[in-house]
Order: C-alpha cells, then structure tokens, then sequence
C-alpha cells in the first residue's frame, strides 16, 4: 500500500531529499492538482451560491452554512488523513481525492433536494481534506528535504490563482447555462487530477514516524500518544495559529462589508479587497529570504504584529482609497507568509517525522479558524455596534495570538 518502488536509487538524493529533477517533477504535478481541486472544490462553490438560492429557492444563508459545515469536516477528517500520509505517502490517498471529489461534485449538481445536496456537501469536504494543501504540504516536506520551501513556495504560489482561474470561469459557465451544468463541467478538469495524482506521485515513500508513547487509560487499555502533541509548546502553538487563523480571514472576508459601511462603493471595496492578493503573492516570495533566517518563534511574531497593525489601519477608516489599498497589500504579504508559516510550523520545531500527523492537528485549528470566521466576524459586529469595533477586536487577536507564540516559544 506504500509508495515505495523500484526507482529509489534514480529519485533519492544524499540529502535526504528526492533529487532535483524528481522534486521537480513532483511540483509540477501539485501545481496542477493544487489550483484545480481548490478552483472547483472551494473556489466555486461561493460564485455559484447565490444562483443556487435564487433556482431552487433554498436559503442563502443554509447554503453558506453548509460550505462551512465541509471546512469543519475537511478539518475533521484531515486529523486521520494526515496519520495515512506519514504510514502510506499521497499517491493512493491524493488519487481517491480527486475520485471522491469528482462523485461530490456531480452529486452536487444532481441533488433534487436539500438534504441530497447537503449530503454532496459533505463528500467534498471530505475531499477536500484528501486533495487540498495539508497532503501536498506532507509530500513535500517528506521528498523535498532542505529544498522543502523552495518547493512550497511554489506550489502555494500557483495554488493561490485558483480564484483568479475558476472564479471567472466558473461565473462564465454558469451565465451559458445553469449552475448544474457549470459543476458537470468543472467535473472534468477534476478528474483529470486523479491520472496527475496516480502517476505523478510515484517516488518511493519511507514512512517518518515519531516514537509513540503507550499510556494506559480506563480498565488499563493502553493507546499509543505522540508526546509532541502534548507538549505545552506544542498546545499553545495550536492555539496561537488557530486565533491568529481567525484574526486574519475574518479580517479578509469582512473586508468589504468593513469599507461599504464606512462610505466607500462596493467596486472600491472589491478594488481594496482584490490588491491584496498581490501582496499574498509577494508574501509567499519573500517568505525565505526575509524570514528564512529568523527563528520559528520570530516567524510567527512579526507577521502577527504586521497582521494587528494593518487590521488596526483598516478599523481607522474612512481614509484616502489608495491608502487602503498600501495597507491592503500589506495585510496580503502577512497572509501569504502565514500560509507557508503553517505549512512549516512543525518541521521547523520538531523536523519531520510524523509530521502528517501533528500538522494536521495544527492544520485542523487554522482550517476550523477560517471555516467559521466570516460568520463570527459579522456577528461581531453587529455585537459591537459596526466592522470598525469588530476589526479592533480581530487586531488583538492577532496581538494575543503573538503573545502565545512569544510565551510558548520560552516555555519549551
């Protein structure tokens, strides 16, 4: 079941890593499957939601929850997952992904009721879990040895256009026919990522496991524990990324709300909202020479204390358009960063065995962070009286969360 070969002498390099052309190949492979499963999986399902609503005059609101309710299962379902990933590799794993989130997908565009469609809902979030960037992550890290963040980097950069790909394409096909017949299509491409899956992630995998613990518990059942997860620098890490995780997409999803409220048009706030992600892309490019030298700790720190000063600039409205838009491209080079912070956490603290299991712990947190973000940001709001109160509140959070870090960092 393992993704070991005979071609082990020709992919494995000394230093641990798969050599140069074989990583590259990897890369390749997962910059396809990256920006294809997000673009359909995630991307396209808040395009088409509203022309679901309106067709089959299901409420708006259930159908976000339900988008929420498959990042909370992906989250879920990514703690097992990532165990498979340290025994097995991605190969067998990323490919029944990618058939999984195929069946999803026309399951969505069949379901002739709710229930059906809330069912298919949950198949890709499933998927998701199997195709999105916690797999790709553990691949990565297991071949690329110390070219891992060269190889991140460039997988998260081209995972990072799947919005700008499949928002447009997934509206244009909708407008020539019928959400049904938008996700029949989109149907193809994802499939086409099972073949890239099966025959692209073939290097040989020998599994990194950490030395488990056997504890007994109950009528002396023994289990086995990975003692990093209980490690105190490990649990406040988890909360520290969760809560910096919810400081920084409710901040991104409640972004235009924020700027309408405060006076600006609807195509101002899109214009403020979609410089970001420049800076995402700038973030992701200067994550290793800027703070490839830091320590783990500092990494976090710095782009926290960037995260509450451009949540702080962005609660200060009204202010001049095009500083907004500066300190837009601020906040998306402090995300861009913290997407491959998450992808690094745990090799940087503790190396890389089990590392499928612990990140996806890790992993979970972020992903439940940012599943419930948009809702507990609007309900902030109105909790607080407006977005502005609401965006002063997500700025200590990011504060408190790079006070954990700091602390926990010092706790060892």
């Amino acid at each position: 079941m393992g993704d070991r070969s005979s071609e082990g002498s020709a992919v494995e390099s000394i230093d641990g890593g798969l050599t140069e052309p074989a990583l590259r190949g990897v890369v390749i492979v997962l910059c396809v499957t990256q920006i294809v499963a997000w673009g359909v999986l995630f991307y396209a399902f808040p395009v088409l939601a509203p022309s679901i609503a309106a067709s089959e005059g299901w409420s708006l609101t259930t159908l976000m929850a339900a988008f929420t309710g498959t990042q909370v299962l992906a989250a879920l379902t990514g703690l097992w997952v990532g165990r498979h990933l340290d025994r097995y590799g991605p190969r067998l794993l990323m490919s029944i992904g990618s058939v999984v989130g195929v069946f999803a997908v026309l399951a969505l565009a069949a379901a002739p009721t709710l229930p059906w469609f809330l069912a298919a809902c949950g198949l890709a979030g499933a998927a998701m879990s199997a195709t999105l960037y916690p797999p790709a992550f553990a691949a990565l890290t297991h071949w690329g040895g110390p070219r891992r963040v060269r190889a991140l980097t460039a997988v998260t950069l081209v995972g990072g256009l799947a919005s700008t790909v499949f928002a447009p394409l997934t509206a244009l096909l909708e407008s020539v026919g019928s959400w049904r017949s938008a996700y029949v299509v989109l149907a193809a491409p994802l499939a086409i990522t099972i073949v890239f899956h099966w025959a692209g992630l073939r290097p040989p995998w020998t599994p990194k496991l950490a030395t488990l613990r056997y504890e007994r518990s109950g009528k002396d059942r023994a289990r086995r524990i990975d003692p990093v997860l209980r490690e105190r620098k490990f649990v406040v890490l988890v909360g520290a990324m969760t809560l910096a995780g919810f400081a920084i997409y409710a901040a991104l999803i409640n972004l235009v709300p924020l700027l309408v409220e405060t006076g600006f048009s609807t195509q101002q706030a899109a214009v403020v909202l979609a410089v970001g992600g420049i800076g995402q892309v700038a973030g992701r490019i200067a994550y290793a020479p800027m703070l490839g030298p830091a320590s783990p700790d500092t990494k976090v720190t710095v782009v926290l204390l960037v995260t509450t000063a451009t949540t702080l600039g962005l609660a200060a409205t009204p202010s001049p358009l095009l500083a907004l838009c500066l300190i837009s491209v601020v906040a998306g080079t402090a995300r861009g960063a913290f997407t491959l912070i998450q992808a690094t956490a745990v090799t940087d603290r503790w190396g890389t065995a089990s590392y499928g299991a612990r990140s996806a712990v890790l992993s979970g947190g972020v992903h439940l962070a940012a599943a419930t973000a948009p809702w507990l940001g609007a309900l902030a709001a109105v909790a607080l009286g407006g977005y502005q109160a609401a965006f002063v509140v997500l700025a200590l959070c990011a504060l408190f969360a790079a006070l954990m870090t700091h602390v926990g960092g010092r706790g060892g």
